[in-house]
């Protein structure tokens, strides 16, 4: 458990014979001084929830305690006595227990082992001791409450608000500024399904979160369309996201092609602006999937009552399977591989066909050309640092030109080679 943060301490921390006081464990009996138990015990209680409001977190340990109210190397002795006298007011409450909870007749123990995993059964939760182990994890229950509503005020002022099903990672990455880490988040999470504003399930190995939506009192249970509907949601999501690396891509084997011109090197550029049709072709296709998709999640959208939700993404779906053939909307992951993935090498072999029989050569030796100009288009040259050009008076100083008759020349060569054999 993380003290990075420092906690706000009391202006009495500074006066050592208070805090002698304070940092004493208490009497076995309250009945002896209870104005001077009851003081000890407001004051440690109120200091062991603004320590957690500092961390923005809602669990606390013996352990972090210790460490963190440790003062002139001493730690407070009453500690534990303050955690139990919490616990049996109801202001602490184990996390185990607070998980187990959970479960009243509306959600199953389960539920609670998709947050909580796993949970930390000690001794004394089970036999009821009165020892208090350090590492043992208590939940605030004030602070919990207040952590729940956050998130849910969080997720309603969100883009996610008008959709019921998000991802739990989704919701760790929205709520980041409220809660410290997954394990805060879980502890809301639990609460929330407490109050019944939040439904958790398990869908292919993944979390999947379900809010309560405006003018329903109560969440219901995550249904087979809505899961249908996150899928497709993500679909369109990772499609984007692929689009984008596609046009990357695009512009990269352009980019190569210009480079390898200025090195003279036409065969590699032309191949170069091949593999861009093809990157170019590859992202139609998934431009095609990606609106087919978006139509669908359109008249979802438009759907007032839960019926005509139920008939459009029944339509829709129908729809991109008829338009995808073998591809289904089983999941986000396995919907894009059969989209890309599962035929990869016939595509690539399909497009090099078509690149080669039907892409016209004109078409790319202009795109060639057009890079070549722009690549020998250069900044312009202001005309006043050019030199002048030289005028006649350079050239009447130059030497003359002889007039030797050149075959008289090549003779007298021929005679100097053979008085030279001689």
């Amino acid at each position: 458990m993380s003290s990075a943060v420092e906690t706000t301490l009391p202006s009495e921390w500074d006066d050592d014979e208070r805090m002698n006081f304070l940092f004493s464990d208490f009497k076995e009996n309250r009945d002896v001084n209870t104005m001077d138990w009851d003081s000890k015990m407001d004051f440690w209680t109120t200091l062991v929830v603004q320590s957690c409001r500092d961390r923005r977190s809602v669990c606390v340990n013996l352990q972090y305690l210790n460490k963190t109210f440790r003062r002139k190397e001493k730690s407070p002795l009453g500690l534990t006595t303050v955690i139990q006298s919490m616990s049996r007011c109801g202001k602490l409450q184990r996390e185990s227990e607070f998980a187990a909870n959970v479960d009243c007749g509306w959600l199953s123990w389960g539920v609670g082992l998709l947050l909580v995993k796993p949970l930390k059964w000690t001794f004394s939760s089970l036999l009821g001791g009165n020892r208090v182990p350090l590492e043992e994890s208590f939940v605030v229950i004030e602070l919990v409450k207040e952590k729940a509503a956050e998130v849910l005020r969080i997720y309603q002022s969100s883009e996610f608000a008008c959709h019921p099903v998000m991802s739990f990672q989704e919701l760790c990455t929205l709520t980041s500024t409220v809660c410290a880490d997954e394990s805060t988040l879980c502890m809301a999470l639990l609460q929330l399904q407490r109050d019944k504003q939040v439904a958790v399930s398990l869908h292919e190995g993944e979390k999947i979160v379900k809010f309560c939506q405006p003018g329903q009192s109560r969440v219901s249970t995550v249904s087979e369309v809505e899961i249908g509907i996150y899928q497709l949601q993500r679909s369109e999501k990772l499609l984007e996201e692929r689009l984008e690396k596609l046009g990357m891509e695009a512009d990269k084997c352009r980019e190569e092609a210009r480079l390898l011109l200025r090195e003279g090197k036409k065969t590699q550029a032309l191949r170069c602006l091949r593999g861009r049709k093809r990157v170019e072709k590859r992202a139609d296709n998934l431009f095609g999937q990606l609106e087919s998709i978006r139509g669908i999640l359109d008249r979802i959208a438009q759907s007032k009552t839960d019926k005509m939700v139920l008939q459009a993404y029944q339509a829709g779906t129908a729809s991109l399977r008829l338009s995808l053939k073998d591809v289904t909307v089983e999941g986000a992951e396995s919907l894009l591989d059969q989209i890309q993935e599962a035929t990869a090498c016939r595509q690539l072999l399909f497009e090099d066909y078509y690149l080669f029989t039907f892409v016209d050569d004109d078409g790319l030796e202009e795109e060639l050309q057009s890079l070549l100009d722009e690549s020998s288009t250069g900044p312009e040259v202001p005309s006043s640092v050019l030199p002048s050009i030289p005028g006649d008076d350079l050239l009447d100083s130059l030497p003359a030109v002889p007039h030797t008759d050149l075959n008289n020349s090549a003779k007298q060569l021929e005679e100097q080679l053979k008085q030279l054999i001689l």
